[in-house]
């Protein structure tokens, strides 16, 4: 079975227990199942709870951050989209103040650049309108500003609008750095981290489980099923459904050519679809320098798949076999269909991002790498918009956590591990 997230730029590379626990693991530990920020950040906040426990983390990868965690745009969101008083927004608004107090406290580079949100025509003004009283009802980091095209030419003097929304706050940082320092924070506090160890399947066993792995089996008195892509097959090796199914969705990135890259001083958003979670492509300043374009959101033939052709035929089959993603197919395809068309044609995909930054043309272009994201679906095709975390047989398990979880890693991780420790 596969699971979890992980880190590309990760030092840790032997097989077992490759980042070692500084006291034996006790009896009756929690075992976390993924190695991304939302599992390495549940593992941290489980260190920190009364009585402070001291779990294990199991990363099928050879290093930390490998999925989800390293492959988005590492922008630290402020949670102007999200519906007041949902997960999201609660969640999103004090993980963004306490993800830059913990980048602070701990030197990871992070930048608060600020973006806007850009409405190009008369079409969209309600969208944006919409998303301006979300921010000042979720109390947004630093405030959001209503603007005007001379304005956002102030900010953005390359970006083309009719209205915008600046908002201040919105950052940048390097997550797979912030998911390493959680890592070293759990071994600081006694707990384990395992790398390139395979959860196989798990069986009950009195009170807790038995964790099968392709290095011989855990007990453990809880399990916490952080895997990401993976999530809802662990789910289902735990003999429970969830009826909650993962669809991967692959978002393509191109990047600013080094001549041009100073067409994007910040973060260039468009007003987004309310029909769908993705946020539309747009354009990132990187953390490490340079600027991303992008992303789509295409349907993958394989969940850890970064690549236009990548196939894999269980992925495949089991989105084949599930009725919510047919149900969803139907009401949508029509955009599907433009995905997928953008997705393989760079002027297409030039012409989406020409609606923000008029000037750019295709030789601006060049190839970037690609991330997946992990949608839950439902059965009768609804996506699952907030994040979903459940108790079911002796299991937490964590089965939606898309964008913006790594900006609400810390709160999230206090919340999974809140409820854990209430089921030992």
């Amino acid at each position: 079975m596969d699971h979890g997230e992980d880190d590309p730029r990760g030092d840790h590379r032997r097989r077992g227990t490759l980042i070692p626990s500084r006291s034996s693991s006790p009896s009756g530990q929690v075992v976390v199942i993924g190695g991304g920020i939302v599992g390495l950040s549940t593992a941290l906040a489980l260190t920190r709870g009364t009585p402070p426990l001291q779990p294990t983390v199991l990363e099928k990868e050879d290093r930390l951050a490998a999925h989800q965690t390293g492959h988005n745009s590492g922008v630290i969101h402020s949670g102007i989209y999200y519906r007041p008083g949902s997960l999201k927004a609660r969640l999103t608004v004090s993980g963004a103040k306490r993800l830059v107090a913990f980048c602070r406290e701990h030197d990871v580079p992070h930048d608060l650049c600020g973006k806007v949100i850009v409405a190009t025509d008369a079409s969209e003004l309600p969208r944006l309108d919409e998303l301006f009283r979300r921010g000042t009802e979720n109390a947004v980091p630093g405030g959001v500003e209503r603007i005007g095209p001379e304005r956002l030419r102030e900010i953005e003097p390359h970006a083309h609008g009719i209205a915008a929304i600046h908002v201040p706050a919105t950052g940048i940082v390097d997550y797979p750095a912030v998911a390493r320092r959680f890592a070293e924070l759990v071994l600081g506090a006694g707990g384990t981290v395992r790398l390139g160890v395979r959860v196989l399947g798990l069986v009950r066993d009195g009170a807790g489980w038995v964790v099968e792995t392709d290095e011989g089996p855990i007990r453990a008195s809880l399990v916490v099923n952080c895997a990401g892509l993976q999530s809802d097959r662990v789910a289902r090796a735990s003999g429970v459904d969830t009826e909650v199914r993962i669809v991967p969705f692959r978002g393509d990135y191109f990047k600013l050519v080094p001549s041009k890259e100073h067409l994007v001083r910040s973060l260039i958003y468009p007003v987004p679809d309310p029909a769908f979670p993705f946020l539309g492509v747009h354009f990132t300043r990187m953390i490490h320098g340079g600027v991303e374009a992008g992303p789509n959101a295409v349907l993958s033939l394989k969940r850890e798949g970064y690549r236009k052709l990548a196939f894999d035929a269980r992925d495949a089959w089991g989105i084949a076999m599930s009725p919510g993603f047919w149900r969803l197919a139907r009401r949508h395809w029509r955009t599907g269909a433009g995905e997928v068309y953008r997705a393989f044609s760079k002027t297409a995909f030039t012409r989406a991002l020409r609606r923000l930054v008029p000037v750019l043309s295709p030789d601006d272009l060049e190839p970037a790498p690609s991330g997946v994201r992990a949608q839950a679906i439902e059965r009768d095709g609804s996506l699952v918009d907030d994040f979903s975390v459940r108790h079911l047989d002796g299991i937490v398990h964590v089965l939606n956590a898309p964008s913006p979880a790594a900006t609400a890693s810390i709160p999230i991780g206090e919340m999974i591990a809140d409820e854990a420790r209430s089921r030992l």
